[in-house]
């Protein structure tokens, strides 16, 4: 099984495989695998105080790994600092195999991190490995700075969710490797990719140095499609960037730290964001406070979704923002309706939710001179929400949750997050749908499922459908022109998403 496992690796694209013989009893195993090797390969014997599951004492563990078959055949054998440490000449035997000198903190970054560094370059070694457990996504710039100031090869990078960053990013910033599971089931620390997201969604090959940066600023983020979505239209664009989910905490002190570290990072050329839930209000609010542009339109709404960066001719970062979501419902509408933007008038619109997306469903209606039912599980923000757009001909009104059952209405948009994954058996009616009819177009602005539990319940009911999707994907391809000054593949960007969800997507 380990040399099937080997040979897979080496043909999805690994360039090294780890041999982990933390539980190895029998060393002929280890030496049949390094006697004819189907890929470059790491030996490692890993303590359970860095994360291993190995019992043996630090002598045995060593001897495992700088004598006998690991240390003549490896082509680079794992060692601890800390073992290094409490055994001084664990080190002054000279082996064949490349020696990586690691450390390892399962809970939070060192205190210690620049004496640490220190230390790993006292002792010989090839390599040089710094992981731990991130707390926040700004500590990727501690790893990422670590591989900008190494003065031998480094692996640094940071675990869990918080610390994807840093896994993808080190191509950029000249990390030795990065580490990769062969398949979701595999993998050896938290926050650890496959081997195909890391070539294939991440674009891994083609990153170097000059690289942009973006991402979808998130909370949670894991879910998110937008980086296939992006990635692929990248790659079919020809255009060198690369877009990963960053988790930032939800309240404005996270998103304010993470920008401003990230902007101000050598290197990084951040150059672009999405911004989603819960962040497009402190998107607004940041952009205001630093002085930067923001559209009118994004202003009205009182909510951001895609900053723009620019560097002109190299100076300090500009940044811009605007609402992509305003445009794609009102398409998203129009589209399976069959009308104009005027005829948006004539409508009578329920919308469930007062937050980014629900701000921007209810500008951009009020516009246009549909009549608006606004509800939110706060009732306050419903109210407040529909006291500043009610001034257009339609009229808007704050209703309670349970009058908007009972109403009738020509579009139902939901634009909270209820049915989303992974809650995908939610709904924000359970199982007591309202009225919904032939008459009825219901809109729910989740993407992933695409089929959402509401959606289904809406089609029992013989109401007409539109997933999030359509206006998902409306949204991005106007953030990828606005980003890149390029026509968006959309066909391709189309076909990601309906591959990802596992549903054909039938395009009107």
């Amino acid at each position: 099984m380990a040399r099937r496992d080997m040979a897979a690796a080496a043909a999805a694209g690994a360039d090294l495989v780890e041999l982990r013989i933390d539980k190895l009893e029998d060393m002929e195993v280890l030496e049949d695998l390094l006697g004819d090797k189907v890929c470059a390969a790491i030996v490692t014997c890993r303590p359970t105080s860095e994360g291993g599951f190995s019992t043996l004492g630090d002598e045995a563990r060593a001897a495992r790994l700088t004598g006998g078959v690991a240390a003549e055949r490896a082509d680079y054998v794992d060692l601890e600092l800390a073992t290094v440490l409490r055994h001084p000449t664990l080190l002054d035997r000279k082996i064949p195999a490349g020696i990586i000198l690691s450390v390892h903190d399962l809970s939070a970054k060192p205190a210690n991190l620049d004496d640490l560094v220190h230390q790993l370059d006292r002792r010989p070694a090839k390599v040089n490995k710094m992981v731990w457990q991130a707390q926040t996504i700004r500590e990727n710039l501690d790893a990422l700075n670590l591989l900008r100031n190494s003065r031998r090869p480094m692996i640094a990078l940071c675990m869990g969710d918080a610390g994807l960053v840093s896994r993808i990013l080190g191509k950029k910033f000249g990390a030795f490797l990065t580490f990769a599971s062969l398949n979701a089931d595999s993998a050896t620390a938290p926050g650890q990719l496959t081997v195909a997201d890391m070539i294939t969604l991440y674009r891994w090959d083609a990153l170097g140095p000059n690289t942009k940066v973006y991402g979808v600023v998130a909370d949670p983020v894991r879910h998110s499609l937008s980086p296939a979505i992006h990635n692929a239209a990248f790659t079919a664009a020809g255009y060198d960037g690369v877009y990963l989910p960053m988790l930032v905490e939800s309240d404005y002190q996270s998103f304010k730290s993470f920008l401003d570290g990230f902007l101000k990072f050598p290197g990084m050329d951040l150059s672009g964001l999405s911004v989603t839930i819960p962040h497009k209000q402190n998107a607004l609010r940041y952009l205001k406070e630093t002085g930067s542009a923001v559209e009118e339109l994004a202003q009205r709404i009182g909510a951001v979704n895609t900053i723009v960066i620019r560097r002109p001719d190299g100076s300090a970062p500009v940044l811009s923002g605007k609402n992509t979501d305003y445009a794609a419902i009102l398409d998203s509408i129009t589209a399976e309706l069959q009308i104009d933007r005027d005829g948006l008038g004539d409508l009578r619109v329920a919308v469930l939710g007062a937050g980014g997306t629900g701000r921007a469903a209810v500008a951009a209606l009020a516009h246009y001179g549909a009549t608006i039912l606004v509800s939110n599980r706060t009732h306050d923000r419903a109210v407040a929400l529909a006291d500043e757009f009610n001034n257009r001909r339609g009229g808007i009104s704050a209703v309670s949750f349970d009058e908007l059952c009972r109403g009738a209405w020509d579009v139902f948009i939901n634009t909270t997050s209820v049915g989303m994954y992974p809650n995908v058996d939610e709904t924000p009616f359970w199982d007591r749908p309202p009225p919904f009819s032939a008459k009825t177009v219901v809109f729910d602005t989740v993407y992933n499922p695409m089929q959402t539990r509401l959606l289904t319940q809406a089609q029992g009911l013989g109401a007409r459908t539109i997933s999030g999707v359509e206006m998902f994907v409306r949204q991005a391809v106007a953030q990828f022109e606005t980003w890149t000054g390029l026509p968006a593949p959309q066909a391709v960007m189309r076909r990601i998403i309906a591959d990802r969800l596992g549903t054909p997507l039938h395009h009107k």
